[in-house]
C-alpha cells in the first residue's frame, strides 16, 4: 500500500495482477470506488506513488524488476494507466524487501534481503550501490525529506546514509550519516517521522524505541534516545511498525494483530486482534494521521487513530496550564475541543 503525498489516493497491489487506486475521500462512505491498473503477465508485490502523483512504480514478482506506470487524468475524472515501454534492468540477486521514490523526485531506492540497497535515477540507471554490512536486510526506506536512506537487519542497529546531490541537482555520492544504537538484538523494522527529525525502531530484543535524529551528524553528534517501550511479541515474531505523522502514536503489527502505543508515555493504548485472515503485510498512517490502514489478505482495513486524538487532548491540556497569552489559550482550547469532539463521535471519550 502507499498513500499519495497529496493525501487524495491510496494505492494497493495484490496477487490478482492489479493495482487499485482508491479515493481517500470515500473512506467514511459505504461505497469504496477504485480505479484499476492491470499488470500484464505478472503481479506487483510493492507499489509507490511518485511525488507529483502522476505516476507510480511497482516491483514485479516474476520479472524481478521495477515497472513505471504513468497516470493520465481523463475528462470524466478517472485515470488512464500506461506502463512505460522499458522496465528497469535486473540488478538484484536476492528477494526484494522495499522500494521507494524520493519526495524530491531525484532518485529511486530498491533494497533486497541480502545486504544490497540500490540508488537509481528515474530512467533506470544505477547511481550507487550500498552494502549495508548487516548480514541481511529486513527493511530499508527513504526519509520523507529525501536526504537519507536507512536500513536495518540482522545487526542490532539502524544505519542511515545521506544521498548527496550538487547545486545543479546532479548526483554526487552516498555517505554514512548516523546510526541508531541501543538495541541488543536484530532490528525488525523502523520508520522516520514526517519531518525526518524523529525515528522509531522495533527489535527482536522485545522493545521499541523513539529517537531524536535532528542532530549535527557531520560533527559526529549521535541521535538521542527519547523513549523505550516493551513489546514482548517482537522477541518471537517478525514485526512491522508505523509512526503517526505527529509521532504521538506508534503502531506495531505481529501476525494478524495490531498494537497502538502512546509514544510520550510509552504505554499501550489499543490492541486489535485477528485483523486479517493472514499475516499483516503492510501498515501505514494516512498523511493526516486520522487513519491507520493495514492489509494482509484480500481486504484493506482502516482504523480511526483514537490514541492520536487522546495524545492531542493530553498535550493541549498540558500546554493550557502554561499558556501566557489569551490568543494562545483560545487556539489551544479550540484544538482541545476538536480532539475531544472527534473522540466523542467515535465513542472513544474516556470518562
Amino acid at each position: 500500500m502507499d498513500f499519495s503525498s497529496n493525501g487524495k489516493y491510496l494505492a494497493t497491489c495484490a496477487d490478482d495482477r492489479t493495482v487499485r487506486i482508491w479515493s481517500t475521500k470515500d473512506f467514511l462512505q459505504r461505497e469504496h470506488r477504485s480505479m484499476r491498473a492491470n499488470v500484464e503477465l505478472d503481479h506487483a508485490t510493492l507499489v509507490r506513488f511518485s511525488p507529483d502523483c502522476r505516476a507510480f512504480i511497482v516491483w514485479l514478482a516474476n520479472g524481478d524488476t521495477l515497472r513505471v506506470f504513468k497516470m493520465t487524468k481523463r475528462e470524466d475524472g478517472g485515470f488512464t494507466f500506461t506502463a512505460t515501454p522499458e522496465d528497469f534492468p535486473k540488478k538484484h540477486k536476492a528477494p526484494i524487501i522495499n522500494i521507494g521514490i524520493a519526495d524530491t523526485g531525484k532518485f529511486i531506492m530498491t533494497a533486497s534481503s541480502d545486504t544490497t540497497v540500490l540508488i537509481w535515477d528515474l530512467k533506470g540507471q544505477v547511481l550507487s550501490t550500498i552494502n549495508t554490512n548487516q548480514m541481511n536486510n529486513t527493511y530499508a526506506v527513504i526519509s520523507p525529506c529525501s536526504r537519507f536512506v536507512g536500513s536495518c537487519g540482522f545487526t542490532p542497529d539502524v544505519k542511515v546514509w545521506e544521498v548527496c546531490f550538487g547545486k545543479k541537482g546532479e548526483f554526487q555520492e552516498v555517505q554514512r550519516a548516523f546510526e541508531l544504537k541501543g538495541h541488543s538484538a536484530s532490528v525488525h523494522f523502523f520508520a522516520f517521522s514526517n519531518d525526518s527529525r524523529r525515528m522509531a525502531s522495533v527489535s527482536k530484543d522485545g522493545t521499541w524505541k523513539l529517537w531524536d535524529t535532528d542532530v549535527e551528524y557531520k560533527k559526529q553528534q549521535d541521535p538521542y534516545l527519547l523513549r523505550t517501550g516493551r513489546f514482548e511479541e517482537a522477541s518471537t515474531m517478525p514485526c512491522r511498525l508505523a509512526l503517526s505523522p505527529d509521532t504521538h502514536v506508534l503502531a506495531l503489527a505481529t501476525g494478524t494483530s495490531i498494537h497502538l502505543f502512546n509514544t510520550r508515555r510509552g504505554e499501550k493504548e489499543e490492541c486489535f486482534e485477528c485483523v486479517h485472515g493472514e499475516c499483516i503485510a503492510d501498515l501505514t498512517f494516512d498523511i493526516t494521521g486520522r487513519f491507520l490502514a493495514s492489509c494482509g489478505d484480500r481486504a484493506v482495513r482502516l482504523f480511526h487513530n483514537t490514541p492520536g486524538h487522546r495524545a492531542v487532548v493530553e498535550e493541549m491540556q498540558g500546554l493550557l496550564k502554561r499558556a501566557s497569552s489569551e490568543s494562545t489559550r483560545q487556539r489551544l482550547q479550540q484544538q482541545l475541543a476538536q480532539a475531544q469532539e472527534a473522540l466523542k463521535n467515535l465513542g472513544a471519550l474516556k470518562k
